[in-house]
């Protein structure tokens, strides 16, 4: 039952964390999304923006929201591997205790 738990957990897991107060059918944008995208051209005779610009743009904003996903990715592999290490310390600390009783009383 607790995997069930830990699974459904992950998957609400926003990419902008848990104190992000946006509706569950929010999704954030990726950087394919926005690679993309196409605008439509203007008729002629109306003014409309250069579709060249708009491209080199929509990749900038791209490459700018991979670099975003990329430190989020690391940053978060680094909590893992913290909250892990930490988890084996109190694990090795746990077992100390219960081997030696009188470790405590010598502190």
């Amino acid at each position: 039952m607790r995997v069930f738990f830990r699974r459904a957990r992950r998957r609400r897991r926003s990419v902008l964390g848990p104190t992000c107060y946006r509706s569950a059918a929010y999704h954030p944008l990726r950087p394919w999304q926005v690679r993309g995208r196409r605008f439509r051209s203007t008729p002629l005779g109306r003014r409309g923006l250069d579709p060249q610009e708009v491209g080199e743009f929509l990749d900038r904003v791209a490459a700018d929201l991979a670099a975003v996903y990329d430190a989020l990715t690391s940053s978060r592999r680094e909590t893992d591997r913290v909250k892990d290490a930490l988890r084996r310390w109190q694990s090795e600390q746990a077992r100390a205790r219960r081997t030696d009783p009188d470790a405590e009383l010598r502190r």
